[in-house]
Protein backbone atom coordinates (compact mmCIF):
# COMPACT_ATOMS: atom_id res chain seq x y z
CA UNK A 1 0.00 0.00 0.00
CA UNK A 2 1.36 3.62 -0.77
CA UNK A 3 2.37 6.01 2.10
CA UNK A 4 -1.35 7.65 3.28
CA UNK A 5 -3.37 5.19 1.79
CA UNK A 6 -6.28 5.19 3.65
CA UNK A 7 -6.62 9.12 3.03
CA UNK A 8 -5.59 9.39 0.13
CA UNK A 9 -8.27 7.02 -1.06
CA UNK A 10 -11.13 8.22 0.30
CA UNK A 11 -14.28 9.47 -0.70
CA UNK A 12 -13.70 12.79 0.43
CA UNK A 13 -10.35 13.61 -1.25
CA UNK A 14 -11.24 11.96 -4.54
CA UNK A 15 -14.21 13.95 -5.13
CA UNK A 16 -12.42 16.84 -4.16
CA UNK A 17 -9.67 16.07 -6.80
CA UNK A 18 -12.01 15.69 -9.46
CA UNK A 19 -14.32 18.79 -8.58
CA UNK A 20 -11.03 20.70 -8.33
CA UNK A 21 -10.34 19.18 -11.92
CA UNK A 22 -13.80 20.24 -12.83
CA UNK A 23 -13.42 23.51 -11.57
CA UNK A 24 -10.31 24.23 -13.36
CA UNK A 25 -11.51 22.93 -16.99
CA UNK A 26 -14.23 25.37 -16.56
CA UNK A 27 -12.65 28.71 -14.97
CA UNK A 28 -9.59 28.05 -17.88
CA UNK A 29 -12.76 27.57 -20.63
CA UNK A 30 -14.18 31.42 -19.56
CA UNK A 31 -11.08 32.87 -18.80
CA UNK A 32 -10.77 33.66 -22.53
CA UNK A 33 -14.16 34.85 -22.93
CA UNK A 34 -13.50 38.91 -21.17
CA UNK A 35 -9.93 39.58 -22.72
CA UNK A 36 -10.14 37.59 -25.98
CA UNK A 37 -11.56 40.76 -27.75
CA UNK A 38 -8.21 42.23 -26.92
CA UNK A 39 -5.92 39.86 -27.44
CA UNK A 40 -7.42 39.41 -31.15
CA UNK A 41 -7.29 43.28 -31.89
CA UNK A 42 -4.24 44.60 -29.87
CA UNK A 43 -1.73 41.97 -29.90
CA UNK A 44 -2.76 39.80 -33.44
CA UNK A 45 -3.24 43.57 -34.90
CA UNK A 46 -6.37 41.77 -36.86
CA UNK A 47 -9.17 44.35 -37.83
CA UNK A 48 -12.09 44.61 -35.31
CA UNK A 49 -14.54 43.53 -37.63
CA UNK A 50 -13.27 39.89 -37.86
CA UNK A 51 -13.46 39.74 -34.07
CA UNK A 52 -17.31 38.30 -33.82
CA UNK A 53 -16.49 35.74 -36.73
CA UNK A 54 -12.95 34.39 -35.08
CA UNK A 55 -14.59 34.33 -31.51
CA UNK A 56 -17.37 32.18 -32.84
CA UNK A 57 -14.69 30.28 -34.67
CA UNK A 58 -12.60 29.69 -31.58
CA UNK A 59 -15.11 28.40 -29.20
CA UNK A 60 -16.86 26.30 -32.40
CA UNK A 61 -13.46 24.75 -32.27
CA UNK A 62 -13.33 23.90 -28.68
CA UNK A 63 -16.77 22.29 -29.31
CA UNK A 64 -15.43 20.37 -31.84
CA UNK A 65 -12.30 19.06 -30.81
CA UNK A 66 -13.69 17.94 -27.21
CA UNK A 67 -16.54 16.04 -29.30
CA UNK A 68 -13.79 14.31 -31.36
CA UNK A 69 -11.85 13.24 -28.17
CA UNK A 70 -14.35 12.23 -25.90
CA UNK A 71 -14.89 8.53 -27.03
CA UNK A 72 -10.80 7.56 -27.63
CA UNK A 73 -10.75 8.99 -23.98
CA UNK A 74 -13.25 6.61 -22.19
CA UNK A 75 -12.31 3.84 -24.49
CA UNK A 76 -8.77 4.08 -22.95
CA UNK A 77 -9.56 5.17 -19.69
CA UNK A 78 -12.44 2.11 -19.10
CA UNK A 79 -9.47 -0.18 -20.15
CA UNK A 80 -7.02 1.40 -17.72
CA UNK A 81 -6.76 0.23 -14.29
CA UNK A 82 -5.56 3.43 -13.00
CA UNK A 83 -7.47 6.70 -14.12
CA UNK A 84 -4.70 8.79 -12.60
CA UNK A 85 -2.94 8.53 -15.43
CA UNK A 86 -4.68 9.65 -17.95
CA UNK A 87 -5.65 13.12 -16.01
CA UNK A 88 -2.28 13.48 -15.69
CA UNK A 89 -1.66 13.41 -19.28
CA UNK A 90 -4.78 15.84 -19.84
CA UNK A 91 -3.35 17.91 -17.19
CA UNK A 92 0.43 18.07 -18.92
CA UNK A 93 -1.50 19.26 -22.03
CA UNK A 94 -3.70 21.51 -20.71
CA UNK A 95 -0.71 23.58 -19.10
CA UNK A 96 0.89 23.18 -22.36
CA UNK A 97 -2.43 24.59 -24.75
CA UNK A 98 -2.50 27.52 -21.94
CA UNK A 99 1.06 28.86 -22.55
CA UNK A 100 0.36 28.57 -26.13
CA UNK A 101 -1.99 31.02 -25.67
CA UNK A 102 -0.80 33.32 -23.17
CA UNK A 103 2.35 33.86 -25.45
CA UNK A 104 0.82 33.41 -28.85
CA UNK A 105 1.47 36.41 -31.72
CA UNK A 106 -0.54 33.85 -34.52
CA UNK A 107 -3.61 33.03 -35.17
CA UNK A 108 -2.95 29.18 -35.86
CA UNK A 109 -0.86 29.14 -32.53
CA UNK A 110 -3.92 30.44 -30.60
CA UNK A 111 -6.39 28.02 -32.21
CA UNK A 112 -3.90 25.18 -31.41
CA UNK A 113 -3.79 26.26 -27.79
CA UNK A 114 -7.63 25.87 -27.63
CA UNK A 115 -7.70 22.38 -29.67
CA UNK A 116 -4.82 21.39 -26.64
CA UNK A 117 -7.50 22.88 -24.03
CA UNK A 118 -10.32 21.35 -25.68
CA UNK A 119 -9.27 17.81 -25.08
CA UNK A 120 -7.80 18.15 -21.89
CA UNK A 121 -11.08 19.51 -20.56
CA UNK A 122 -12.74 16.51 -22.41
CA UNK A 123 -10.79 14.46 -20.53
CA UNK A 124 -11.56 15.85 -17.37
CA UNK A 125 -15.51 15.71 -17.86
CA UNK A 126 -15.14 12.44 -19.06
CA UNK A 127 -12.81 10.29 -16.80
CA UNK A 128 -13.79 12.78 -13.59
CA UNK A 129 -17.00 12.24 -13.90
CA UNK A 130 -17.07 8.39 -14.04
CA UNK A 131 -14.28 8.68 -11.08
CA UNK A 132 -17.29 10.39 -9.10
CA UNK A 133 -20.09 8.17 -10.33
CA UNK A 134 -17.84 4.72 -9.01
CA UNK A 135 -18.09 6.10 -5.59
CA UNK A 136 -21.20 7.96 -4.87
CA UNK A 137 -24.43 5.81 -4.14
CA UNK A 138 -27.29 6.16 -6.04
CA UNK A 139 -29.39 7.35 -3.59
CA UNK A 140 -26.92 10.27 -3.34
CA UNK A 141 -26.20 10.90 -6.91
CA UNK A 142 -28.66 14.33 -7.25
CA UNK A 143 -26.97 15.69 -4.17
CA UNK A 144 -23.12 14.86 -5.70
CA UNK A 145 -23.84 16.20 -8.91
CA UNK A 146 -25.51 19.39 -7.51
CA UNK A 147 -22.47 19.78 -5.51
CA UNK A 148 -19.84 19.35 -8.81
CA UNK A 149 -21.80 21.17 -10.44
CA UNK A 150 -21.43 23.95 -8.17
CA UNK A 151 -17.79 23.94 -8.51
CA UNK A 152 -18.27 23.84 -12.23
CA UNK A 153 -20.50 26.83 -11.91
CA UNK A 154 -17.54 28.64 -9.82
CA UNK A 155 -15.10 27.59 -12.30
CA UNK A 156 -17.47 29.03 -15.18
CA UNK A 157 -18.39 32.66 -13.23
CA UNK A 158 -14.81 32.85 -12.24
CA UNK A 159 -12.97 32.37 -15.25
CA UNK A 160 -14.48 35.29 -16.93
CA UNK A 161 -14.79 37.35 -13.99
CA UNK A 162 -11.63 36.94 -12.89
CA UNK A 163 -10.16 37.48 -16.09
CA UNK A 164 -11.88 40.49 -17.01
CA UNK A 165 -11.60 42.12 -12.94
CA UNK A 166 -7.47 41.33 -13.38
CA UNK A 167 -6.89 42.27 -16.67
CA UNK A 168 -8.35 45.89 -16.82
CA UNK A 169 -7.18 46.45 -13.23
CA UNK A 170 -3.76 45.44 -13.69
CA UNK A 171 -2.93 44.35 -17.38
CA UNK A 172 -2.40 41.43 -19.26
CA UNK A 173 -0.28 39.00 -17.61
CA UNK A 174 -1.58 39.68 -14.12
CA UNK A 175 -4.41 37.88 -15.56
CA UNK A 176 -2.39 35.14 -17.03
CA UNK A 177 -1.07 34.01 -13.73
CA UNK A 178 -4.52 33.33 -12.18
CA UNK A 179 -4.89 30.06 -14.18
CA UNK A 180 -1.14 29.46 -14.61
CA UNK A 181 -1.70 28.89 -10.35
CA UNK A 182 -4.75 27.14 -11.29
CA UNK A 183 -3.56 24.64 -12.69
CA UNK A 184 -0.55 24.39 -10.33
CA UNK A 185 -3.31 23.61 -7.54
CA UNK A 186 -4.65 21.09 -9.84
CA UNK A 187 -1.23 19.10 -10.71
CA UNK A 188 -0.88 18.97 -6.45
CA UNK A 189 -4.27 17.42 -6.08
CA UNK A 190 -4.10 15.14 -8.57
CA UNK A 191 -0.88 13.76 -7.40
CA UNK A 192 -1.66 13.07 -3.95
CA UNK A 193 -4.89 10.98 -4.82
CA UNK A 194 -4.61 6.90 -4.98
CA UNK A 195 -7.42 5.60 -6.76
CA UNK A 196 -8.76 2.38 -4.91
CA UNK A 197 -9.62 0.77 -8.40
CA UNK A 198 -5.74 1.42 -9.17
CA UNK A 199 -4.99 -1.71 -6.54
CA UNK A 200 -7.87 -4.16 -7.00
CA UNK A 201 -7.08 -7.23 -9.50
CA UNK A 202 -9.06 -7.40 -12.17
CA UNK A 203 -11.05 -10.82 -12.22
CA UNK A 204 -10.80 -12.67 -15.17
CA UNK A 205 -14.10 -13.86 -17.14
CA UNK A 206 -14.20 -17.13 -18.92
CA UNK A 207 -17.54 -16.88 -20.77
CA UNK A 208 -19.05 -19.36 -18.02
CA UNK A 209 -21.43 -16.80 -16.19
CA UNK A 210 -20.82 -19.85 -13.08
CA UNK A 211 -17.32 -17.80 -12.90
CA UNK A 212 -18.35 -14.59 -12.30
CA UNK A 213 -18.15 -12.35 -9.30
CA UNK A 214 -21.33 -12.90 -7.54
CA UNK A 215 -23.29 -9.66 -6.47
CA UNK A 216 -25.15 -10.43 -3.17
CA UNK A 217 -26.62 -7.08 -2.21
CA UNK A 218 -28.42 -4.18 -4.11
CA UNK A 219 -27.08 -0.84 -5.32
CA UNK A 220 -29.12 0.59 -2.47
CA UNK A 221 -30.41 -1.05 0.80
CA UNK A 222 -34.52 -1.91 1.51
CA UNK A 223 -33.98 0.06 4.54
CA UNK A 224 -33.59 3.41 2.49
CA UNK A 225 -35.65 6.09 3.55
CA UNK A 226 -36.96 7.10 0.42
CA UNK A 227 -39.00 4.05 -1.05
CA UNK A 228 -39.14 5.39 -4.18
CA UNK A 229 -35.47 5.71 -4.56
CA UNK A 230 -34.74 1.36 -4.20
CA UNK A 231 -34.83 0.62 -8.04
CA UNK A 232 -33.40 -2.86 -7.01
CA UNK A 233 -35.60 -3.66 -4.04
CA UNK A 234 -37.95 -5.73 -6.68
CA UNK A 235 -35.42 -7.43 -8.68
CA UNK A 236 -35.27 -11.14 -8.41
CA UNK A 237 -32.11 -12.69 -7.26
CA UNK A 238 -31.93 -14.32 -10.98
CA UNK A 239 -31.66 -10.91 -12.46
CA UNK A 240 -28.86 -9.58 -9.83
CA UNK A 241 -26.77 -12.09 -8.88
CA UNK A 242 -25.21 -13.21 -12.20
CA UNK A 243 -24.37 -11.67 -15.52
CA UNK A 244 -26.40 -13.57 -18.42
CA UNK A 245 -24.09 -13.11 -21.22
CA UNK A 246 -20.21 -12.18 -22.33
CA UNK A 247 -19.92 -8.62 -22.13
CA UNK A 248 -21.89 -6.74 -24.74
CA UNK A 249 -21.18 -3.65 -27.25
CA UNK A 250 -21.62 -0.50 -25.08
CA UNK A 251 -23.21 1.84 -27.44
CA UNK A 252 -25.62 -0.78 -28.76
CA UNK A 253 -27.03 -1.54 -25.29
CA UNK A 254 -27.21 2.01 -24.55
CA UNK A 255 -28.94 3.11 -27.02
CA UNK A 256 -31.63 1.02 -27.29
CA UNK A 257 -33.21 2.70 -24.40
CA UNK A 258 -35.19 5.52 -24.48
CA UNK A 259 -34.32 7.29 -20.94
CA UNK A 260 -30.62 7.61 -22.71
CA UNK A 261 -32.33 9.88 -25.85
CA UNK A 262 -34.09 11.62 -23.39
CA UNK A 263 -30.96 12.85 -21.12
CA UNK A 264 -28.93 13.11 -24.49
CA UNK A 265 -31.21 15.55 -25.46
CA UNK A 266 -31.59 17.64 -22.75
CA UNK A 267 -27.74 17.52 -22.72
CA UNK A 268 -27.41 19.17 -25.96
CA UNK A 269 -30.00 21.59 -25.62
CA UNK A 270 -27.95 23.35 -22.12
CA UNK A 271 -24.95 23.11 -23.90
CA UNK A 272 -25.73 25.08 -26.72
CA UNK A 273 -27.61 27.56 -24.80
CA UNK A 274 -24.79 28.34 -22.52
CA UNK A 275 -22.20 28.23 -25.00
CA UNK A 276 -24.04 31.01 -27.02
CA UNK A 277 -23.68 33.54 -24.01
CA UNK A 278 -19.71 32.75 -24.42
CA UNK A 279 -20.07 33.79 -27.96
CA UNK A 280 -22.29 36.56 -27.92
CA UNK A 281 -22.85 38.34 -24.64
CA UNK A 282 -19.86 39.97 -24.80
CA UNK A 283 -20.44 41.70 -28.24
CA UNK A 284 -24.08 42.26 -27.05
CA UNK A 285 -23.02 44.41 -24.12
CA UNK A 286 -20.56 46.45 -25.42
CA UNK A 287 -23.52 47.50 -28.07
CA UNK A 288 -25.68 47.80 -25.89
CA UNK A 289 -24.93 49.49 -23.14
CA UNK A 290 -21.26 50.19 -23.78
CA UNK A 291 -19.73 47.78 -20.99
CA UNK A 292 -16.18 46.36 -20.83
CA UNK A 293 -14.83 43.66 -19.52
CA UNK A 294 -15.50 44.24 -15.83
CA UNK A 295 -18.83 44.54 -16.14
CA UNK A 296 -19.09 42.01 -18.81
CA UNK A 297 -17.35 39.93 -16.13
CA UNK A 298 -20.23 40.13 -13.47
CA UNK A 299 -23.03 39.53 -16.31
CA UNK A 300 -21.54 35.67 -15.94
CA UNK A 301 -21.56 35.98 -12.25
CA UNK A 302 -24.84 36.74 -12.68
CA UNK A 303 -25.79 33.88 -14.68
CA UNK A 304 -24.26 31.52 -12.56
CA UNK A 305 -23.92 32.48 -9.24
CA UNK A 306 -27.29 30.83 -8.45
CA UNK A 307 -25.83 28.04 -9.16
CA UNK A 308 -22.78 28.23 -6.62
CA UNK A 309 -25.54 28.40 -3.62
CA UNK A 310 -28.91 26.28 -5.10
CA UNK A 311 -26.67 23.23 -6.33
CA UNK A 312 -26.92 21.63 -3.19
CA UNK A 313 -30.24 21.80 -2.01
CA UNK A 314 -31.63 21.57 -5.73
CA UNK A 315 -29.52 18.17 -5.79
CA UNK A 316 -31.08 17.20 -3.06
CA UNK A 317 -35.04 18.08 -4.39
CA UNK A 318 -34.11 16.00 -7.77
CA UNK A 319 -32.92 12.70 -5.16
CA UNK A 320 -36.32 13.43 -3.46
CA UNK A 321 -38.61 14.03 -6.26
CA UNK A 322 -37.03 13.01 -9.52
CA UNK A 323 -35.50 14.99 -12.81
CA UNK A 324 -38.74 15.06 -15.05
CA UNK A 325 -40.58 17.58 -13.07
CA UNK A 326 -38.13 19.96 -12.15
CA UNK A 327 -36.43 19.47 -15.70
CA UNK A 328 -39.81 20.85 -16.81
CA UNK A 329 -40.14 23.28 -14.90
CA UNK A 330 -36.59 24.63 -15.58
CA UNK A 331 -37.17 24.88 -19.28
CA UNK A 332 -40.44 26.35 -19.53
CA UNK A 333 -38.80 28.96 -16.67
CA UNK A 334 -36.23 29.34 -19.13
CA UNK A 335 -38.35 30.29 -22.11
CA UNK A 336 -39.90 33.84 -21.18
CA UNK A 337 -36.71 34.89 -19.71
CA UNK A 338 -34.29 34.28 -23.03
CA UNK A 339 -37.34 36.87 -24.64
CA UNK A 340 -37.12 39.08 -21.63
CA UNK A 341 -33.47 39.11 -21.82
CA UNK A 342 -33.41 40.09 -25.46
CA UNK A 343 -35.33 43.07 -25.45
CA UNK A 344 -33.86 44.96 -22.48
CA UNK A 345 -31.58 47.79 -24.27
CA UNK A 346 -32.81 47.50 -27.31
CA UNK A 347 -34.86 50.44 -28.99
CA UNK A 348 -37.38 48.91 -30.44
CA UNK A 349 -38.84 47.94 -27.03
CA UNK A 350 -39.76 51.73 -25.90
CA UNK A 351 -41.91 50.34 -22.98
CA UNK A 352 -39.31 48.38 -21.77
CA UNK A 353 -37.79 51.92 -19.96
CA UNK A 354 -34.74 54.09 -20.80
CA UNK A 355 -31.13 52.55 -20.60
CA UNK A 356 -30.83 52.33 -16.81
CA UNK A 357 -34.07 50.12 -16.92
CA UNK A 358 -32.73 48.10 -19.83
CA UNK A 359 -29.77 47.32 -17.89
CA UNK A 360 -31.67 46.71 -14.39
CA UNK A 361 -33.98 43.91 -16.64
CA UNK A 362 -31.26 42.25 -18.02
CA UNK A 363 -29.06 41.89 -14.60
CA UNK A 364 -32.70 40.49 -13.49
CA UNK A 365 -33.28 38.30 -16.15
CA UNK A 366 -29.78 36.79 -15.59
CA UNK A 367 -30.15 36.31 -11.87
CA UNK A 368 -33.62 34.54 -13.26
CA UNK A 369 -32.12 32.08 -15.99
CA UNK A 370 -29.69 31.27 -13.74
CA UNK A 371 -31.87 29.97 -10.91
CA UNK A 372 -33.99 28.01 -13.27
CA UNK A 373 -31.06 26.37 -15.47
CA UNK A 374 -30.15 24.88 -11.96
CA UNK A 375 -33.08 22.49 -12.48
CA UNK A 376 -31.76 21.41 -16.12
CA UNK A 377 -27.89 21.46 -15.45
CA UNK A 378 -26.55 17.81 -14.71
CA UNK A 379 -30.06 16.14 -15.14
CA UNK A 380 -28.65 14.27 -18.15
CA UNK A 381 -25.92 13.13 -17.15
CA UNK A 382 -27.64 11.91 -13.66
CA UNK A 383 -29.86 10.15 -15.83
CA UNK A 384 -27.30 7.97 -18.14
CA UNK A 385 -25.50 7.22 -14.77
CA UNK A 386 -28.89 5.44 -13.59
CA UNK A 387 -29.37 3.97 -16.75
CA UNK A 388 -25.92 1.73 -16.40
CA UNK A 389 -26.35 1.20 -13.06
CA UNK A 390 -29.69 -0.30 -13.46
CA UNK A 391 -27.96 -2.52 -16.16
CA UNK A 392 -24.97 -3.50 -14.36
CA UNK A 393 -27.21 -4.56 -11.19
CA UNK A 394 -29.12 -6.86 -13.43
CA UNK A 395 -26.05 -7.97 -15.56
CA UNK A 396 -22.96 -7.14 -13.79
CA UNK A 397 -20.39 -7.65 -16.34
CA UNK A 398 -22.58 -6.77 -19.45
CA UNK A 399 -20.30 -4.06 -20.28
CA UNK A 400 -16.58 -6.15 -19.40
CA UNK A 401 -15.05 -5.74 -16.27
CA UNK A 402 -14.03 -2.28 -16.18
CA UNK A 403 -17.37 -1.29 -15.98
CA UNK A 404 -19.01 1.57 -18.33
CA UNK A 405 -18.67 4.99 -16.58
CA UNK A 406 -16.11 6.44 -18.67
CA UNK A 407 -17.86 5.04 -21.96
CA UNK A 408 -21.26 6.79 -20.19
CA UNK A 409 -19.48 9.93 -19.89
CA UNK A 410 -17.76 9.93 -23.05
CA UNK A 411 -21.43 9.93 -24.58
CA UNK A 412 -22.65 12.74 -22.70
CA UNK A 413 -19.30 14.55 -23.58
CA UNK A 414 -19.50 13.80 -27.03
CA UNK A 415 -23.25 15.17 -26.73
CA UNK A 416 -22.48 18.06 -25.09
CA UNK A 417 -19.42 18.81 -27.01
CA UNK A 418 -21.61 18.73 -30.00
CA UNK A 419 -23.99 21.41 -28.87
CA UNK A 420 -20.69 23.51 -27.51
CA UNK A 421 -20.04 23.18 -31.63
CA UNK A 422 -23.41 24.01 -32.74
CA UNK A 423 -24.54 26.76 -30.41
CA UNK A 424 -21.54 29.10 -31.20
CA UNK A 425 -21.69 28.51 -34.82
CA UNK A 426 -25.71 29.27 -34.54
CA UNK A 427 -25.75 31.99 -32.17
CA UNK A 428 -23.10 33.80 -34.16
CA UNK A 429 -25.02 33.98 -37.31
CA UNK A 430 -28.43 34.65 -35.87
CA UNK A 431 -26.26 37.50 -33.78
CA UNK A 432 -25.17 38.74 -37.21
CA UNK A 433 -28.40 38.00 -39.21
CA UNK A 434 -31.27 39.28 -37.26
CA UNK A 435 -29.41 40.34 -33.70
CA UNK A 436 -29.86 39.40 -30.14
CA UNK A 437 -33.14 39.76 -29.62
CA UNK A 438 -34.52 37.38 -32.27
CA UNK A 439 -31.59 35.04 -30.90
CA UNK A 440 -33.26 34.87 -27.55
CA UNK A 441 -36.23 33.92 -29.67
CA UNK A 442 -35.25 31.39 -31.57
CA UNK A 443 -33.15 29.55 -28.21
CA UNK A 444 -36.47 30.92 -26.32
CA UNK A 445 -38.79 28.60 -28.59
CA UNK A 446 -36.87 25.34 -28.67
CA UNK A 447 -35.55 25.48 -25.01
CA UNK A 448 -39.33 24.09 -24.10
CA UNK A 449 -39.71 22.19 -27.10
CA UNK A 450 -36.56 20.02 -25.91
CA UNK A 451 -38.38 18.80 -22.92
CA UNK A 452 -41.39 18.06 -24.73
CA UNK A 453 -39.66 15.08 -25.78
CA UNK A 454 -39.93 13.20 -22.37
CA UNK A 455 -43.19 12.48 -22.21
CA UNK A 456 -42.97 11.48 -25.79
CA UNK A 457 -40.28 9.04 -25.47
CA UNK A 458 -41.72 7.83 -21.70
CA UNK A 459 -44.61 6.30 -23.60
CA UNK A 460 -42.92 4.17 -26.69
CA UNK A 461 -42.52 1.78 -24.56
CA UNK A 462 -43.08 1.77 -20.01
CA UNK A 463 -41.18 -1.37 -19.59
CA UNK A 464 -38.06 0.51 -20.51
CA UNK A 465 -39.58 3.44 -18.18
CA UNK A 466 -39.84 1.24 -15.06
CA UNK A 467 -38.12 -1.38 -12.97
CA UNK A 468 -39.76 -4.61 -12.65
CA UNK A 469 -43.16 -3.14 -12.30
CA UNK A 470 -41.77 -0.35 -9.93
CA UNK A 471 -41.46 3.26 -12.00
CA UNK A 472 -38.03 4.40 -12.34
CA UNK A 473 -37.12 7.06 -10.50
CA UNK A 474 -34.67 8.97 -12.73
CA UNK A 475 -36.20 9.91 -15.62
CA UNK A 476 -35.26 13.66 -17.28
Amino acid sequence: MPWGYSWRSSRWLIFSTMTVALFAETFLFGFLVPILSYMLEGRLHLDPSRTQALTSSLFTVHGFSGLVSAPIIAHFADKSPNRKIPLLIALAGCFLGTLMIALTHSLVVLFVGRIFQAISGSAAWVVGFAVMSDIVPVHDLGKTMGIAMSFVTAGIVGGPMVGGTIFQLFGYWPAWSVPLTVLVLDIIARLIMVEPRALQPTPSYSGNPDSAPVETTGLLSRNSPNNAQNINENVSDETVLKPHSAPRGFYRVMLREPRVWTGLASLLMTSSLMSSFNNTLPAHLRDAFGWGSLPIGMMFLCLQAPSMVLGGPFGMIRDRYGLRIPNAIGWFLSAPLLWLLGIAGNPNFPWVGDVAHGKSLFICCMVGLGTSLILVRGAGAIQLTCVVRELQAKDPLIFGHQSGSSRVFSTAEVVYSLGMTIGPMISGLLFEKVGFHLMNVVFGKYSPDSNLLSPAIANVNSYYMCCNGQPFFYMA
